[in-house]
Parts: C-alpha cells; structure tokens; sequence
C-alpha cells in the first residue's frame, strides 16, 4: 500500500501529500464564487495544515490559479512559479525567501525525498472564438493568428465579463492582482519516494516535450480550446487530451479544470468523451474521476518503473 494522496479542491487546485508528510500544493484557487462549484475547502483550511516545510506549485499567473497564494505564503509555505507569478506575490508582500522562480528546465529540491522538474507549457487558446467548446466539439480554423489579434479577442471576451452578473464581477476584482496575462505556462514533475506526478494546469504542450515524460500518474486540464505547439488543436479538447496521454502513458490519468468554476463562463465540461478518446489512445491508462477533496490514493496499484 502506498500512502501518498491527492485531494482536488476544483479548478485546477490539489493539493499533495507524499509518504513523507511533505504537503505540495498545485495552485491555490480555493476561494470562488459562491454560486460556482464548491469542494467546501477553503484558504484558511488549508492554510491551518500548511507550514514552511511545505510547497505551493503555480501553473501560470491567472487568478483562477494563482489567487490565494499569497494568503497561504502567510504559513511561511515557499511558492515555485513563473518570473511573472512571482513578481505579483512579491508585489501583495510573500518575501523573496519564500518565491522560487522559474521558466523551465529546473529542478528544485522539495524535501530529502521529493523533488520537481519544471517543463515549459502553452496555456489554451482563451482567445479563441471558442473558448471553451465541449469536449466532442470539433473546432477548426484560427491557425496563424498574431498577437496583436490574439489580444483584440482577449480584450472583447473581457469586455462580456460585466455581463456576468455583479457576484461575479465583484469576485473578478478581488482575485485581479495585477497579473500581465498567463506569465508563460508551467508543467511540473513532481518526484516522491513512491511515484511520479507530472502536473498540467491548462490544456496546451510542447509535444516534444512531453512525450519524452513517463509519469506514473499525470494530471490534464480538460477545458478550453487545447493549445499544440503553439497553434489551436484542429479538432476536439478529447482528442486533444487522448493524445497527450498517448504520449505520456501514465498508469493513471487525472482530470483538471473541467468543473464548473466560473458562472457564466466556464461550465462543467461532459467528461464522457475524454473518457472514451483516453481509453482509445492509451488503453492501459486508469482513467480516474476525483471527487472533490476525496483523498484520492495516488500511487495505489501503480506497477514500479523499470
């Protein structure tokens, strides 16, 4: 029996505790909307078991990721994330002690037992005219695109956000901290006594880059309008989702950002045709569906790696 667990909190948050006692957290977007989708867990939960031998992981530098962890910094917890996810703890005060950052191609020492490997990421293509299609729904076309158009369809799908309704702008302007877009995307590999984690936080890779990985467990955002090399995926996020665990054939796959974490804005994504495209592409791979804050057994039933 292993003992290491993983507890999802919604969005793209979980957080890790290896054999060791070592507590990891992946992103700190605990607090939403109280309309959204609740895991009942909270900052100040989470905080309460925190200390400074522990971690906070940050995929990339938007508040649907990275708010909150400037709250749980206050445990003296140290933060890994991207020059730019730093620079904003650093602005809401986190000391520099406690801010590791990074861009990629790290490997930073966790405790005696644990370490992580920093990969570069692509985040999804929210710019899209999709931005967050089913999972089955085929999307073609916008291939080629500039910034400069990228950012003029950032700036129209900001502009409907109002329309939201007060709750949630009223949320969106507590969790602005000021960030300058996503900050450059982070994969991580999380290395413990009992088993490999390679954690992503929102669906866009570097093919080349992950299929060289070989995690025992791997953690995939399924929501959004998926990101390949630096282009939008023609076709569909399962599609997109089956060929990353094609690539990686983890013994175990585990969703993130698929539930219905902003109102109005992204819905809970239908996970049935994930399922099937995995199951196609990478037919020994354990697809598994977390409950929230459920104290998933990570490595039970994992095969040692040769």
């Amino acid at each position: 029996m292993t003992t290491a667990t993983l507890d999802w909190y919604g969005c793209a948050t979980f957080r890790l505790r290896t054999a060791e006692g070592l507590t990891v957290m992946l992103d700190a977007y605990l607090d939403r909307v109280p309309t959204a989708a609740q895991s009942g867990v909270g900052v100040a939960e989470v905080g309460a078991e925190l200390g400074p031998q522990d971690w906070i992981l940050v995929g990339h530098a938007h508040f649907d990721h990275l708010y909150g962890a400037e709250r749980l910094a206050a445990t003296g917890a140290r933060i890994v994330g991207s020059y730019e996810s730093v620079r904003v703890m650093a602005a809401w005060g986190v000391p520099e002690e406690q801010l590791v950052p990074v861009s990629g191609g790290e490997r930073v020492r966790l405790d005696a037992a644990t370490t992580v490997r920093v990969l570069p990421g692509l985040h999804s293509c929210v710019w899209s005219r999709v931005p967050f299609p089913d999972a089955d729904q085929v999307c073609l076309g916008e291939a080629g695109g500039t910034w400069q158009e990228h950012q003029e369809q950032l700036r129209a799908m900001f502009a409907g956000l109002p329309d939201l309704g007060p709750e949630v702008a009223a949320h969106l302007q507590a969790a602005s901290q000021g960030e300058r877009g996503d900050g450059g995307a982070l994969v991580y590999v999380v290395e413990t006594s009992e088993g490999s984690l390679l954690v992503q936080d929102t669906a866009g890779a570097w093919s080349g880059l992950l299929a060289s990985e070989s995690p025992d467990v791997a953690i995939l955002a399924a929501a959004g309008r998926a990101n390949r090399d630096g282009e939008p995926v023609q076709g569909t996020l399962a599609g997109f989702v089956a060929e990353e665990a094609g690539w990686l054939r983890p013994q175990r796959l585990v969703l993130s950002h698929h539930d219905a974490w902003l109102p109005g804005f992204a819905g809970a994504v239908d996970v049935g045709p994930i399922r099937e495209a995995v199951a196609a592409a990478a037919p020994d791979t354990e697809f598994c569906e977390l409950e929230y804050a459920s104290g998933f057994r990570l490595f039970d039933g994992c095969a040692p790696r040769s």
